[in-house]
């Protein structure tokens, strides 16, 4: 692949990740909540573990709160991979090779989202099995 193709897509690529990151950084809401407090005194007293969920297992756990973080990096990660992956299929020029890794590329995103949404349900189902009264993760 020539050089300046390859920085160009890098600056593509740099250039999507910074949008997806100025996307996902939340913004200091300004507005009054329902108890009077504002969204910032709501941030302190989570701080200083007011408010912060106390069980390990059910609805609004901790638990729950690290597999839908997680849940949702890979699933980033698995559409950054995806487009990446069309980037590259659509720059192969029709080199073998290149179409090859490109599919390779798009075909374990796939299989990765795949594998982590089954991990997910796998997991969900365990917790609620050995979680008597607890619902869906």
């Amino acid at each position: 692949m020539n050089v300046s193709i390859k920085k160009k897509l890098t600056a593509v690529f740099a250039a999507f990740a910074l949008a997806l990151t100025a996307l996902l950084v939340p913004v200091v809401p300004t507005t009054v909540s329902a108890q009077g407090e504002s969204a910032v005194q709501d941030g302190i007293n989570s701080a200083q573990g007011r408010g912060v969920p106390e069980t390990l297992f059910g609805d609004g756990s901790i638990f729950t709160t690290i597999v839908n973080v997680l849940l949702f990096i890979i699933g980033a990660i698995c559409v950054i991979m995806l487009i990446w992956g069309g980037i590259r299929y659509t720059t192969s020029a029709g080199n073998s090779a290149a179409v090859t890794a490109a599919k390779n590329t798009i075909m374990y995103a796939i299989i990765g989202l795949v594998i982590a949404f089954l991990a997910f349900a796998v997991v969900n189902w365990v917790l609620v099995a050995i979680t008597p009264g607890s619902g869906a993760v």
